[in-house]
């Protein structure tokens, strides 16, 4: 049976194929539109259901309150870093610039999340709740990807 891990770990896998998309088209075009509406997507749908069904529960536990107030603080990162790169459409120097950014804050925030905030939270939560909450994340996943695509 899955947990919560191994389903965060799939949208970080989407996550990561769509920056390394976006990152190699260097060109701003109707493909490269199109990748970057999917990311975004991707990228809001994952971090509500996420911080609902995780960062949620580790915030309640004084041993997950800094990673979880750390890992809050990076997905608005990454949102700010979606916002201009939004407003970056027809100038190709503050697109590339941005797809660039945007690209590190991502992989940085998921190498990050992967070998730490998992590691705090997997000694917080036991397997049960792991497993509970995986089921309520993919269903959220899925209904929130339906309600921030435009």
């Amino acid at each position: 049976m899955d947990n919560i891990y191994d389903a965060l770990r799939e949208s970080h896998e989407v996550q990561r194929r769509l920056c390394r998309q976006l990152t190699r088209i260097r060109t701003y075009d109707a493909r490269a539109q199109e990748i970057f509406r999917e990311l975004r997507i991707e990228l809001a749908a994952h971090a509500a259901a996420e911080e609902r069904f995780l960062y949620a529960q580790i915030l309640l536990d004084d041993m997950g309150l800094k990673s979880s107030r750390h890992a809050l603080s990076e997905h608005h990162e990454i949102d700010e870093c979606v916002e201009d790169l939004a407003k970056a459409r027809g100038k190709p120097e503050e697109w590339l610039q941005g797809v660039k950014k945007l690209s590190h804050e991502v992989h940085h925030h998921l190498k990050e999340e992967e070998r730490k905030f998992f590691q705090v939270s997997g000694k917080i939560l036991s397997e049960r709740r792991k497993q509970v909450l995986a089921k309520k994340y993919r269903r959220d996943l899925e209904r929130m990807r339906l309600v921030v695509a435009p």
